[in-house]
């Protein structure tokens, strides 16, 4: 159903009634009568002849004075009926002038109709360019699936980072924007950081094991301490070699001081590495091509999208926008 047309045929001028013209048949006189002359012919005196065109039978003065006293009765009855009906039909008439004046809502002029149209053409036309608009993407989903978040789990607001901690533009946004995001937003409970791992080990020889350190690390309650470690320390183990960078991440799990037979067991089994690959791939889903990228909001007003390693103010435009700060 239109909204822009009529919904029924009351909504047009059908009628074409014009003021001052009888609506219907009752108003019309169909007798044609007019006051003053008989309306049957039960009206008309039969007995109305003129007394010289009768012949008198009786010579007697008392036959002649019934005989014309008759015929003036006779006369004046009649004279009484035409009256009243000749009222009867003025009165319809004065009720059905009545009716009319007391009805100008009925009556459609030639304005009504010009008005109505333009109306009508007015929302057809509203309709075309709604119709024409493109319609509004549905929000974007990002699952952080079971990573490791850092701040309040409950937080209104999550930042979903795909990282890899040999790329130095993700070691760029540890250092200088994720500090001012922790004090503005992740400490007082309104956002929290959901970090899933993409590494590029093309280019990034040491990422995937590294991952794999911090995800040994998280079993232990240790992300934060091993996340820190590896950004502040890149470029100190970023072309280390295989066994080195092993005995590497055990020294910083112990400096972190989460227990290191433990993490070592995990990190030489390969624990997480189908959730490494995981993330991999659920990013290469949505459509990440590079580090760091950063998905901002939740699943019920979905996400808005940043790439590379901005600066805090451009967090801060869109967390305030979706806490309507």
């Amino acid at each position: 159903m239109n909204t822009g047309e009529p919904q029924n045929e009351s909504t047009t001028a059908e009628s074409g009634a014009v003021a001052g013209e009888p609506q219907n048949e009752s108003t019309t006189a169909e007798s044609g009568a007019v006051a003053g002359e008989p309306q049957n012919e039960s009206t008309t005196a039969e007995s109305g002849a003129v007394t010289a065109n009768r012949p008198v039978k009786s010579d007697s003065d008392g036959e002649i004075v019934s005989i014309r006293k008759a015929t003036l009765n006779g006369l004046f009855i009649g004279l009484i009926i035409a009256v009243g009906v000749a009222a009867f039909f003025a009165g319809m008439y004065a009720t059905d002038a009545d009716q009319q004046q007391l009805q100008p809502q009925d009556q459609i002029t030639k304005s009504d109709l010009d008005e109505a149209m333009a109306k009508l053409e007015l929302m057809m036309v509203q309709q075309k360019m709604a119709a024409e608009q493109p319609q509004q993407p549905p929000p974007v989903r990002i699952s952080a699936d079971d990573d490791p978040v850092i701040g309040n789990p409950g937080a209104p607001i999550t930042i979903i980072e795909f990282s890899d901690f040999q790329c130095p533009f993700c070691e760029r946004f540890s250092a200088q924007t994720l500090p001012a995001l922790q004090e503005a937003y992740i400490d007082k409970g309104l956002a929290k950081l959901v970090f899933r791992d993409f590494p590029i080990q093309s280019i990034h020889p040491n990422a995937a094991v590294t991952a794999l350190a911090a995800e040994c690390a998280d079993d232990q309650g240790g992300f934060k301490g091993m996340h820190d470690m590896l950004f502040e320390n890149r470029a100190k183990w970023a072309k280390s070699s295989s066994q080195d960078i092993v005995n590497t991440l055990i020294g910083y799990a112990s400096a972190i001081g989460i227990d290191t037979e433990e993490f070592e067991e995990c990190l030489v089994m390969g624990r997480h590495i189908d959730e490494i690959s995981k993330d991999l791939a659920d990013g290469r889903a949505y459509g990440v091509s590079g580090t760091p990228e950063f998905y901002i909001g939740n699943d019920e007003i979905g996400y808005i999208s940043i790439q590379g390693a901005q600066p805090f103010e451009s967090f801060k435009r869109v967390i305030d926008a979706q806490l309507g700060l």
